[in-house]
């Protein structure tokens, strides 16, 4: 995995996001972020560990183990589908390796129907989309324009 991209205005908001930044010193702002994206990470359950989250002037960088790829990838996605976050260095090793999933950025308009007919040719897989990229997603009705989603292959 390399530096992943993300749209820096969608996404939760875990810090405050620009009321913060213009009343906060700029590494007192990368902290608290850093801190809030590596809590985020935890309360998700993804079963990896010895995680270290920085995060500076939008960059965020991530390290620990992960016990599978997918958990990695899950991780790639909590800290990019955050407001202010425009890019994603996953640093983080694998213990039992697999092949990396690909990646889809929701337009306005999609569905995870709509998605998984693109993606895999066949609209009723949308529940492999929407497994993928659980906890983050609690509904398949519920994806935004500039969230990133891990498409897994079939």
């Amino acid at each position: 995995m390399g530096l992943f991209s993300f749209i820096k205005e969608a996404g939760e908001k875990l810090f405050g996001g620009k009321e913060a930044a213009a009343a906060t010193a700029p590494q007192d702002l990368n902290a608290t972020a850093g801190a809030a994206i590596e809590k985020y990470i935890g309360t998700q359950n993804l079963g990896v560990s010895d995680v270290k989250v920085a995060f500076d002037a939008g960059k965020v960088t991530v390290t620990g183990v992960a016990p599978t790829q997918a958990a990695k990838e899950k991780v790639t996605l909590c800290c990019g589908n955050v407001s202010s976050v425009s890019d994603v260095d996953n640093q983080m090793t694998v213990t039992n390796p697999e092949p990396e999933a690909k990646y889809y950025d929701v337009v306005s308009g999609d569905t995870l129907s709509g998605i998984s007919k693109k993606m895999y040719g066949d609209a009723n897989k949308y529940m492999t989309i929407f497994e993928a990229n659980k906890p983050m997603l609690s509904d398949p009705n519920k994806i935004y324009p500039g969230q990133k989603l891990r498409i897994p292959a079939l």
